[in-house]
């Protein structure tokens, strides 16, 4: 194994880990960093992103409503100190994107040409067309390569975080990681570490989160030692263009925000039956809604109706949606598109303060791998990105104040990583077991759970979890492997976490107990790890 050392190693580049790389980078030129990336440096949750970054920059707008939206959003589980600092920071962390070099679309006055989405009670939706993910990635992946202190390793998995005893507390000092050009496992040494590495969307069959959406944050964080909460909660975005493949094409909520319809097959229009804001209510009901049409009906979809939107329009303001819908057969500026909710993003995460900070020394998170409060039990439309950037600032400002403190150290890695693995395994097996949890999970673990379904769930995935990390190292393809690993616990830590919360709130919704309980459950579901079995400690 070859060993190399940086100062401060960020795993993932989308939004929070590029934001908080070159912002400690720029900080001191003395820092070495390095970004661990799977793919390619724009492969990236952020890189999908359509609808926009949510902030008061509007004069009719306000501090006050944003965090209302918010708070009322999150079904009773968000922070609200959390939610008042992030909104407030959001017009700067704005400004500071533009001044990186983001480009974001402008009205005839040259104002932002801020848009409405659901549960948002003003237009405050900064956007780049629809392709805001894509603009900010651009901006930040060329920014960072023009920094000499940031290295951008490319087709790099990292597997484990490494950790060392320090005054009784546990410290991270290097990372693991796979190198698919080389074909073999290396240390890398730190004195940081931070996971900005997405969410876990590959969970389900259905997703509009790309291949490398695998919880891999989630799962390191925890075998290194850190709390996680509030996993039960995804959230499933509920117009994803319906079709049979990895990554579904998502069509963005600003698209019911200019006037589209939803529409069951016989072509009613249902959504103001389930709410008063129809189309523009909050995801978790919009979702919950088109679930209940399709399973009254029987029907595999739903329509999006947008022919109360001029053509001109769909094809100025949504051109990338208009595109790759025409790819699929469908032209939207003159027939319905098909959809369905998909899994989109995750309101739970790795236990952190908005600086990042978790319960392993110099193990930061950002973005949707933590878990700060922002969300609740259900995320307002576009506050991930702003999340994102928000902490990303956070986390390096603390970095830099407080990187003199944390020693460098080193710690021999496992002794799995260092043996010859095994490659005349059929690969049928490992992606039967990929596919088989997959499928348990869109079954078991969607947009409506019972008991039953929950705890059939967890004694198959279990099952895998167990053959899994057990073989892992010895897989023939060992990218897939290594995020098999991680989808195997992070779906287990799933699964324990609904089967606890006896409520319905937000994003989970169980049959068993249908109503809100804020007697008993307005709180958070924490899991600690131990060193020996799963789980050791909730409440």
């Amino acid at each position: 194994m070859n060993d190399r050392e940086f100062d401060i190693i960020v795993v993932g580049s989308g939004i929070g880990g590029l934001s908080y790389a070159l912002s400690v980078a720029e900080s001191s030129d003395s820092l070495s960093v390095a970004v661990i990336t799977k793919k390619e440096d724009r492969e990236s949750s952020t890189n999908y992103a359509q609808g926009g970054i949510a902030s008061v920059l509007s004069p009719l707008d306000s501090f006050e409503s944003h965090i209302a939206d918010t708070l009322e959003a999150g079904a009773g589980l968000c922070r609200r100190e959390v939610v008042e600092r992030v909104v407030r920071s959001g017009p700067g962390a704005i400004e500071r994107l533009r001044q990186i070099g983001v480009e974001f679309t402008r009205d005839s006055s040259g104002n932002f040409d801020l848009a409405l989405e659901g549960g948002h009670s003003a237009r405050r939706v900064a956007h780049a067309a629809d392709l805001t993910g894509h603009e900010i990635e651009r901006a930040l992946v060329a920014r960072c390569h023009a920094r000499s202190n940031i290295a951008i390793l490319e087709n790099h998995i990292a597997a484990d975080v490494l950790t060392v005893s320090d005054s009784g507390k546990s410290q991270a000092v290097a990372l693991v990681v796979y190198d698919a050009g080389s074909e073999s496992f290396k240390t890398i040494n730190s004195r940081l570490i931070m996971l900005a590495t997405g969410g876990l969307g590959q969970v389900y069959a259905h997703t509009t989160n790309p291949m490398i959406a695998t919880g891999d944050g989630v799962a390191m964080a925890f075998r290194a030692g850190c709390a996680v909460a509030n996993l039960e909660f995804v959230q499933f975005h509920p117009t994803a263009f319906f079709e049979d493949a990895e990554r579904s094409l998502l069509i963005s909520e600003a698209v019911r925000g200019h006037g589209a319809k939803l529409l069951n097959l016989d072509g009613r229009a249902f959504m103001a039956e389930y709410d008063k804001r129809a189309e523009l209510a909050p995801r978790d009901i919009v979702a919950r809604a088109i679930d209940s049409e399709l399973k009254k009906s029987g029907a595999t979809h739903a329509l999006l109706d947008l022919s109360s939107i001029d053509s001109a329009t769909i094809k100025k303001r949504f051109p990338n949606i208009y595109q790759g819908c025409l790819k699929r057969g469908v032209d939207i500026t003159r027939e319905p598109i098909p959809v369905v909710p998909s899994a989109h993003y995750l309101c739970g995460g790795v236990c952190a303060t908005l600086e990042g900070q978790t319960d392993v020394r110099g193990l930061l998170v950002c973005g949707e791998t933590a878990h700060t409060g922002m969300h609740g039990a259900n995320r307002l439309a576009s506050n991930s990105l702003l999340e994102a950037v928000v902490m990303a600032e956070l986390s390096a400002a603390w970095t830099i104040e407080h990187i003199a403190e944390l020693k460098p150290g080193a710690a021999p890695p496992p002794p799995l990583y260092t043996r010859t693995g095994r490659r005349d395994a059929e690969n049928i097996l490992q992606e039967h077991d990929r596919k088989s949890l997959k499928s348990l999970m869109s079954d078991y673990l969607g947009i409506v759970r019972s008991l039953e379904r929950l705890e059939l769930a967890k004694e198959r995935v279990s099952a895998i979890n167990t053959a899994v990390e057990r073989e892992f190292p010895y897989l023939p393809d060992v990218y897939g492997a290594l995020e098999l690993r991680n989808l195997s616990l992070v779906s287990l830590l799933m699964i324990e976490m609904a089967l606890r919360r006896h409520e319905s709130r937000g994003l989970h919704y169980l049959l068993d107990y249908p109503r809100r309980d804020d007697v008993n459950w307005q709180k958070d579901s924490i899991i600690e790890p131990q060193r020996k079995g799963l789980l050791i400690k909730s409440q």
